[in-house]
């Protein structure tokens, strides 16, 4: 079965309800990040990426709730940005720019992904 090819615009919409889908509790990070659309290498969805594990990752950090509350809005802000289709602000996408090349965006299940993925894994 082939599956359609996302443009960076319909993916940065899907990336968005993703993110509005973890901050509502209807699925976690991890869940959020392996539906990322495959083999996208534009930076908005990268630093989206990057976004999630952050929050993920601030777990004992969150249970301060002005903290919690202040990443909420971050993200939120950054779902409604790519709900539009549009690239995230420069000042956004420079805080996660040092993690672009090792973003965890996944791979197509093609061939090609395989070699992705593999060849991420080996540099």
């Amino acid at each position: 079965m082939k599956t359609k090819r996302l443009s960076v615009i319909e993916a940065r919409k899907l990336v968005s309800e993703l993110i509005f889908q973890v901050l509502t509790e209807r699925i976690c990070v991890r869940e959020a990040i392996k539906l990322f659309p495959p083999d996208i290498q534009d930076p908005s969805i990268q630093c989206a990426s990057y976004a999630l594990v952050h929050y993920d990752a601030d777990s004992e950090l969150r249970k301060d709730p002005d903290y919690a509350q202040e990443q909420d809005d971050y993200l939120e802000m950054i779902g409604f940005i790519l709900r539009e289709g549009n690239t995230l602000t420069e000042n956004i996408m420079i805080n996660y720019n040092k993690y672009h090349d090792m973003a965890l965006i996944p791979h197509s299940k093609s061939i090609m992904g395989w070699f992705k993925s593999l060849i991420r894994f080996t540099i």
